[in-house]
């Protein structure tokens, strides 16, 4: 079925006048080269670009694949304010989902290697730790506070929730383009005149 497909495709643009094709395909390049090329943030990036805290915290980052954090909501509990009331198996649940791609900035580095990125504009402890991890080429990765086979414990916003093992490979991802830090000194000479 898919060779059926691809050759109905391709008569299809053989049947096109020339202009129109030329049209298609300038679209095409124009929309694939103005899309952001993100590059995951690793060790060797930061240490080759020579980035430190300050530099880090005017880069944006982006999530690679979702993240999504459950803990069980305290019953007296009236108001949830960073994620959706579920109920799971008759429990009441307090989930917070990060998609892939949100967009975050990094806060602080409480520590070598470790970076505090908030991915929300209120909430100075809301906030999710990532560091680099030597199982998977030294990427910045969600750092938690135990894993296992199955889910992970983190804290957010001051509270403990778990999530799922494959949150651990979620890192951070750069559009390297915008992420070059340049310092610019201009000058605009008066000009000399004779004495």
């Amino acid at each position: 079925m898919g060779s059926v497909r691809l050759r109905y495709i391709r008569e299809k643009l053989w049947q096109m006048k020339p202009n129109h094709l030329f049209l298609l395909l300038l679209t095409w390049i124009l929309v694939s080269s103005c899309s952001p090329r993100l590059t995951p943030l690793d060790q060797r990036l930061i240490d080759k670009n020579n980035w430190g805290p300050a530099e880090l915290q005017r880069i944006q980052f982006y999530l690679s694949q979702d993240i999504v954090l459950r803990r069980q909501a305290e019953s007296a509990q009236t108001s949830i304010k960073n994620g959706k009331i579920r109920y799971v198996n008759g429990e009441k649940i307090e989930e917070v989902i990060f998609e892939r791609g949100t967009p975050g900035v990094v806060l602080f580095s409480p520590k070598e290697n470790r970076l505090a990125v908030s991915f929300e504009q209120e909430g100075k402890d809301a906030f999710l730790m990532f560091g680099p991890n030597p199982k998977f080429d030294n990427r910045y990765v969600l750092l938690g506070k135990e894993w296992d086979r199955h889910s992970g414990i983190v804290t957010y916003n001051g509270k403990e929730y778990t999530t799922t093992s494959g949150s651990a490979f979620s890192g951070l991802l750069i559009n390297l383009k915008q992420s070059r830090v340049v310092e610019k000194n201009t000058r605009v000479p008066a000009g000399r005149k004779l004495d």
